[in-house]
């Protein structure tokens, strides 16, 4: 047996340590490090969280509480900023230190500011030292791809990703659309990547209860511009000749300009701001979700509105045609109003049809969704990092079709 063939069977039969790192343990981005870390434990790894101390809601708190059991090396909270700062030097050291003290197998980075600290915990140069069995993972989450490469913000984080792509021993992206974005706006360098969608578990596909729905329309998410509330707004004034009720729950910055676009537009009366409130309450209460984003990776509220059974108008950007597949040619364009209230008002009027439609889509999202999946798909790339020997990939981007998916959509 060759040494590379003792790596091989070595790294695949043992169980690793692992660290994930993200800022601001909020929204989707949580949802998936949570999910990874429940399957990663029950398959037996070593799992350990670190997070922002200061940008956690009271909700996410108790997530993190509820978490904090299962993670055998540790939750650690520690001053982590959005935009760079100072105070990243002790962030990187406390990551680095956790790596030496436990051994650490495998550094996830998520987001852009978790995949600066992971990255910039390790050595560039690893080859001998306590950090030479240790593989840097990032995913992007969106992060440094939602700035332009024209604009400032741009240029400042996009040459960030080109310059830490090469401390990067795999890249991890949620959509087609993550790696096709990361190809354009960074360039194509890094080396290993591969696709591995979301997952959702057999408790999102729960029936629903049972009641006449309290709203007409719902919208569930981060209230600022780029999630296109305004314009579901503007599609309501557009419907206040009809007896419609709306339901815009969330939290965010710019929620009050949302509410006071609703008194602008004459539709506050139609229109209930409860703040945070749990996804499947909304579903539960409302005839359907709008999903107005201008920019969305592979939203959770996408697959947790399909899973569950409840019918969906969405825009067609990021990731969601991965989700839609055969349907993605009835998703709206963003920005386009007339599109937008038309999608609106066909599906409150043939309720039937719009059910049917959910049905078929929550079939297809169950098979190639799932939590499962995306456990395995995680797993499968942490093996094939940990097998090279020679240190981070500092090549390219590999093009869609010369890197298997791990889950295929559809």
């Amino acid at each position: 047996m060759t040494s590379t063939e003792a790596l091989t069977l070595r790294v695949n039969h043992r169980d690793l340590d692992i660290l994930h790192v993200l800022r601001a343990p909020i929204g989707g981005l949580m949802r998936h490090v949570e999910d990874l870390v429940r399957g990663q434990v029950d398959a037996g790894h070593r799992v350990g969280l670190l997070c922002s101390s200061a940008d956690a809601t009271p909700a996410t708190t108790a997530r993190l509480e509820a978490l904090a059991p299962l993670l055998a090396l540790g939750l650690h909270k520690t001053p982590i900023r959005r935009l760079p700062s100072w105070s990243d030097l002790s962030a990187i050291g406390r990551v680095r230190g956790l790596v030496r003290h436990h051994g650490i197998d495998v550094v996830h980075g998520h987001g852009a500011k978790g995949g600066l600290l992971a990255r910039l915990a390790l050595p560039r140069h690893r080859d001998r030292g306590p950090f030479a069995d240790t593989r840097a993972v990032y995913t992007p989450h969106g992060g440094s791809l939602h700035y332009e490469p024209g604009s400032l913000a741009g240029l400042v984080f996009l040459n960030a990703e080109r310059w830490l792509a090469s401390r990067t021993d795999a890249f991890i992206f949620e959509s087609l659309f993550a790696r096709e974005a990361f190809a354009f706006k960074v360039g194509r360098i890094g080396g290993f990547s591969r696709i591995v969608h979301n997952g959702i578990g057999p408790g999102d596909f729960a029936p629903l209860p049972e009641a006449e729905p309290l709203y007409d329309i719902a919208f569930v998410g981060e209230l600022r511009l780029l999630k296109g509330v305004e314009d579901l707004l503007r599609a309501l004034a557009q419907l206040k000749g009809r007896d419609i009720k709306a339901v815009i729950a969330g939290d965010g910055p710019d929620r009050d300009y949302f509410k006071s676009r609703a008194c602008d537009l004459g539709i506050a009366h139609m229109v209930t701001f409860p703040g945070m409130v749990p996804a499947r309450e909304i579903f539960a209460q409302s005839r359907m979700l709008v999903v107005p984003s201008y920019a969305e990776s592979l939203p959770y509220v996408v697959l947790e509105a399909a899973a569950a059974g409840i019918p969906l108008v969405a825009t067609r950007v990021g990731g969601i045609p991965e989700i839609f597949g055969s349907q993605s040619a009835r998703l709206v364009s963003p920005h386009d109003l007339e599109d937008l209230t038309a999608a609106i008002s066909n599906t409150l009027d043939d309720a039937a049809a719009a059910a049917r439609t959910a049905a078929e889509l929550r079939t297809s999202v169950a098979r190639h969704f799932s939590i499962g999946q995306m456990i395995d798909g995680v797993d499968e790339v942490y093996r094939v990092a940990l097998q090279r020997v020679e240190g981070p990939y500092a090549t390219h981007v590999e093009d869609a079709d010369t890197t298997r998916t791990a889950v295929s959509g559809g």
